[in-house]
């Protein structure tokens, strides 16, 4: 089933999108309120340094390649990261993440070489001198403590050559029988709008509670959240780029609630013998993914509402008079939207056998926001009846299209295609077209039974990234 708690979160605050620019995370926050990420860009729930302690074993001397652009094109997208330490003690637990970009360095030792007369211990001094360049390297520690088995804090801290400064963050997990508490500081904050920038929010405090989903599907969130500083982009001149509204400094309150229901139109459910341990026995003969065991055709739907106040002022003193005018028209002080998505998916094969035994296809329709979209169908009504008139189009009154496909390759390794098209245009664009496209290629550990090697490619963000996902699909 495709992902439908995205549509609430998407809503709220804190979808979390895979992305190299992290060195620690691994991650950036999608800019909440925006158009449903697509599902395949949802990061994992395995920590960067614990993927990477898994992938020592599986890349070559422990190096994790990664696509990662920089507004300097001399240094490369290409990047190769991995964890030099990972010392443990008890509940305690570190990891120190590198990371290399190989292209400016290659290229410096070339020129070097080439211009040198002759190779004696001058031209080897200008060699060695290269690798002193602070932009070609990153470095991340992370230390996680569980005082607890429902009680985890995580604290981290990376710095990028190229950049000032660096990124930090502290967060606090706390589990309790039917909700989750979060709590979490960030300085820096990451974030990655609809359009594939990046912005960093001087700082990001949050306090979150949320629901487990009860048997009737409901779910809800409190939280509050505040941003201090002027956002700035990340990786581009900033000329011409719009700061999102929900990053303006500023307080605030937010609730949200989503009731999610599904009913199977068929389904191939798993047969066992009574007595026997056959799949115990031979782990070989079960499904290379517990999640993808049964064939099936199955709809679902999500439908929710949130609500935001704004409890401080959503101008800061660090926000200059340039960039103030940036923000365009100051958030409401109230602020409401009802949201939905409605989904089908259905899935052929058992993934069991070694070709031809798994597609899937699924398809979601999100509505980031029904009154939005209400009103743009009024609007396309009007123009269609009494002519074009001058109004500025809204995004979220777009409804998104969102398709995966998953296709077995050959025994584990399996191709996917995530999509997302939008409709209702907006001036210039056509009635529809295509917003967000990744591809990927896994590889699933039947031995960890829902586990897998991830490798996807993003064309828009020109972005690329291995990562380990357990219990996702």
């Amino acid at each position: 089933m495709a992902n439908l708690r995205l549509a609430m979160d998407a809503a709220f605050w804190d979808v979390n999108i895979a992305s190299p620019q992290s060195l620690v995370d691994g991650a950036a926050r999608a800019v909440p309120g925006e158009p449903v990420p697509l599902d395949g860009a949802r990061a994992g729930r395995t920590i960067r340094p614990q993927q990477l302690a898994f992938f020592q074993n599986a890349f070559p001397f422990g190096l994790t390649p990664s696509l990662c652009p920089t507004s300097k094109k001399e240094q490369g997208s290409f990047a190769v990261q991995s964890l030099l330490l990972s010392p443990s003690l008890g509940d305690w637990w570190m990891g120190l993440i590198g990371q290399i970009r190989p292209r400016k360095l290659i290229s410096s030792i070339k020129t070097e070489v080439a211009n040198a007369d002759e190779f004696d211990l001058v031209a080897i001094k200008d060699i060695a001198k290269q690798f002193l360049d602070k932009s070609l390297y990153a470095v991340g520690l992370c230390s996680q403590f569980s005082p607890n088995p429902d009680t985890s804090l995580l604290f981290s801290i990376e710095g990028h050559g190229e950049q000032d400064k660096s990124r930090s963050k502290a967060t606090l997990i706390h589990k309790l029988t039917n909700h989750d508490i979060t709590v979490e500081a960030a300085w820096p904050e990451l974030f990655i709008d609809k359009n594939g920038n990046y912005w960093n929010v001087p700082s990001s405090l949050s306090f979150d509670v949320s629901s487990l989903m009860s048997d009737s599907g409901l779910r809800y969130r409190l939280g509050l959240h505040k941003n201090g500083g002027n956002p700035q982009p990340l990786n581009s001149s900033g000329d011409n780029d719009k700061i999102p509204e929900a990053l303006m400094p500023g307080l605030y309150a937010k609730a949200a609630f989503s009731l999610e229901r599904s009913r199977d139109l068929w389904r191939e459910k798993e047969k066992k013998d009574v007595g026997s341990n056959s799949e115990k026995e031979m782990p070989w003969m079960s499904s290379y993914d517990e999640r993808l065991k049964e064939p099936h055709s199955s709809v679902s739907a999500i439908l929710g509402g949130s609500c935001a106040a704004l409890l401080g002022g959503n101008q800061d003193k660090d926000v200059d008079s340039a960039q103030s005018q940036s923000f365009g028209k100051r958030m409401n002080p109230i602020s409401a939207n009802v949201f939905g998505s409605m989904c089908y998916t259905i899935q052929r094969g058992k993934f069991k056998e070694d070709f031809n035994d798994l597609t899937r296809l699924d398809v979601r329709v999100d509505f980031a926001s029904v009154p939005a979209f209400i009103g743009g169908v009024s609007r396309i009504l009007h123009c269609a009846l009494k002519g074009p008139v001058e109004s500025k189009a809204n995004t979220l009154a777009s409804p998104r299209l969102s398709l995966t496909l998953q296709q077995q390759v050959a025994g584990p390794i399996v191709a996917r295609v995530d999509s997302r098209i939008a409709f209702l245009s907006e001036p210039g664009k056509h009635l529809a077209h295509v917003e967000d496209l990744i591809f990927s290629l896994s590889y699933s550990l039947r031995i960890l039974r829902s586990g897998k090697i991830l490798a996807w490619y993003s064309p828009k963000k020109k972005e690329a990234m291995v990562e380990l996902r357990l219990f996702e699909f």
